[in-house]
């Protein structure tokens, strides 16, 4: 069979190949913290959750209207989703299983800030349907979680990890930054078993950046060089493979098994409808066009917004250079790369013309090409960014 052949196979009903997932942001915070630049913002006076319920509920009308896929996970992310009741969890998780429909094995996601899941909450969100919490530990040294901003202690965060268990969450992600300010290399690895004692199933373990925007970024506090920011990276990569957690994504680490679905369905280049306030989303037409969006970033715009176009901020369609590339961004992050089969389908490309334009790349070893799949190399994983910046179209 001929390589035109084989890509034309692939491309067969190529919108329904594309697997959907759905994202929905929470959009507000007890505090926000100095290094965070997601759409978060300060809990008003009182949380205006049933009000925000709605034109959720409105926006996922507009948003799934035209759209005939089950999905495969749900992220219910923030600001700190576990602000609102299981209750309205429960809402949500309704309304988009009446609408499209969750496939039998759908993955939903919580996040959870361990200084806002009071005792049986964990429960609770069982019970709406909620199948994985991301709790977001960040440290298990006090005086770390101070400085970074983060309103609940090292206690907290335990207790989180014994409650979640308790409640019956087999899968459970948590949550660790290295490169805190201060921290030496000692410090980070002490931080990193600490959190390895707690026998998590899934580690997001990714270095402190200092985000335009962010009070860090203005004045940010003094922290390691770069030599040793790498080696907290390489040594805790270290820790977590010897604990029995395999790496699929530069920053995430996993029991067999127990990979995060839903982030993996990103890197992957799959769809997703996404709804809330700042809320991006990436969605392949019926004519195989494939449309980026981003809702109202504002809370109160957004719901006077919801379930009308004005809603969305920001609409762009991906040429074939967009396509590509936006491809590799998430997939030379993941061990795996990226298989010809999901490339060919979710990009509308043809296999050749992906390995012409890496071809330099996989000469000098930083990509590894076969018939059926592209990897980054060792060499290349440590160069990614390096390998993205040549490949970025001009």
């Amino acid at each position: 069979m001929t390589d035109p052949e084989r890509d034309s196979m692939a491309l067969h009903d190529r919108r329904l190949d594309v697997p959907l997932a759905a994202y929905i942001h929470l959009p507000w915070c007890v505090q926000k913290c100095p290094y965070c630049d997601f759409n978060s913002h300060r809990v008003p006076r009182q949380l205006p959750e049933s009000a925000y319920i709605e034109a959720l509920m409105a926006d996922w009308a507009l948003a799934s209207r035209h759209e005939i896929r089950p999905l495969e996970s749900v992220f219910i992310g923030g600001g700190t989703p576990s602000l609102f009741s299981a209750a309205s969890i429960e809402r949500i998780l309704s309304v988009i299983d009446h609408s499209l429909g969750l496939t039998r094995d759908c993955e939903i996601t919580l996040e959870v800030n361990p200084g806002t899941s009071e005792r049986g909450a964990f429960a609770d969100w069982q019970a709406a349907g909620v199948t994985r919490i991301s709790l977001g530990v960040q440290s298990l040294d006090d005086s770390q979680l101070h400085r970074l901003g983060r309103i609940h202690d090292a206690a907290s965060a335990r207790n989180a990890v014994t409650e979640a268990r308790q409640a019956g969450f087999e899968h459970l992600n948590c949550d660790l930054m290295f490169g805190l300010p201060d921290q030496t290399i000692a410090e980070a690895a002490a931080d990193l078993d600490a959190l390895i004692a707690l026998d998590p199933s899934h580690v997001s373990y990714y270095q402190l950046t200092f985000e335009p925007g962010t009070p860090f970024y203005k004045n940010p506090p003094r922290r390691a060089v770069d030599d040793d920011l790498a080696t907290m990276a390489d040594a805790g990569a270290e820790r977590l493979r010897n604990a029995g957690l395999k790496r699929y994504e530069i920053s995430a680490f996993a029991v067999p098994g127990e990979f995060c679905r839903h982030n993996d369905h990103v890197w992957r280049f799959g769809d997703y409808l996404g709804v809330g306030a700042g809320a991006h989303g990436k969605q392949t037409q019926a004519n195989g066009h494939i449309e980026r969006t981003a809702r109202i970033s504002w809370p109160t715009g957004y719901q006077a917004a919801a379930g009308n176009a004005r809603a969305i901020a920001e609409s762009r369609w991906l040429d074939s250079d967009d396509t590509w590339f936006e491809c590799l961004l998430g997939a030379l992050r993941r061990p795996g790369g990226i298989t010809r089969r999901d490339f060919v389908s979710r990009t509308g490309l043809s296999w050749t013309s992906l390995l012409t334009k890496c071809h330099h790349l996989i000469e000098r070893q930083l990509l590894n090409a076969s018939d059926e799949r592209l990897t980054t190399t060792q060499l290349g994983w440590a160069h990614l960014d390096t390998i993205l910046a040549d490949l970025e179209p001009t």
